[in-house]
């Protein structure tokens, strides 16, 4: 009997251990599962692929970008070059006549991976080093027309001057030139006072740098997956 006891214990054990190995493993840290998170304040180069301008821009108008830079962690590319970056116009005014400069108001709310992993996106513009006559004005990612009182007055001076050499040809005199050069003058007033500031123009491919404004958490399996370099 004894004998026959520990027979039947050792094939119970046998047969335990057997379905233990033949059970499924627990595949939840192999399936890709795993998430990782980029900290707030991280920045991203983006370029831009469709034109902006404050003339035409309104707001809720989407804005398609594209990463123009790896973002990596841990030793790992977490976002990949190429990647679709969407945002939105927030606030756009255009420049005043006498005064006021254009500003423009871009916010990021979506990432989209080349496999078609989407996330939506904490992000702001930090930064525009592409465009030519603007700089960023605040934290929220507003841009602001650089100002034009230098050219406003080379056109004063440019007409003021015109008009001084007309006089003088016309009336032959110092007197003729300064009345002509008043005219000019004034007539080169009134171009200022009548004409619009410059706007923004972002033209496509202009380089851009985002900042996240929250922690953003991502799987990063699909950082790798289909990557579009050409």
């Amino acid at each position: 009997m004894k004998r026959f006891a520990v027979l039947v214990l050792s094939i119970a054990v046998i047969a335990g251990a057997q379905t233990q190995d033949n059970s499924p493993a627990d595949t939840s840290s192999q399936s890709g599962s795993r998430q990782i998170t980029i900290p707030a304040g991280t920045k991203i180069l983006l370029h831009l692929r469709s034109p902006i301008n404050t003339k035409s821009a309104r707001v809720g108008d989407d804005v398609y970008c594209e990463t123009a830079f790896p973002v990596t962690q841990d030793n790992m590319m977490v976002i990949p070059p190429r990647t679709y970056v969407k945002g939105r116009i927030m606030r756009v005014q255009r420049p005043g006549r006498v005064k006021g400069r254009a500003e423009l108001q871009v916010h990021f709310n979506t990432l989209i991976f080349p496999d078609g992993y989407t996330v939506q996106l904490p992000g702001a513009l930090e930064n525009a080093p592409g465009a030519e006559n603007a700089a960023m004005a605040d934290q929220e990612g507003t841009v602001k027309a650089s100002g034009q009182k230098g050219k406003d007055a080379g056109t004063v001076a440019k007409t003021s001057g015109t008009g001084a050499a007309i006089g003088a040809v016309v009336d032959r005199s110092v007197k003729g030139a300064a009345i002509g050069g008043g005219i000019g003058g004034a007539v080169g007033l009134a171009t200022v006072l009548f004409s619009r500031g410059q706007d923004i123009r972002f033209e496509t491919g202009t380089a851009l740098e985002m900042i996240l404004q929250r922690s953003l958490t991502l799987d990063p399996s699909h950082a790798g997956a289909n990557h579009r370099y050409n």
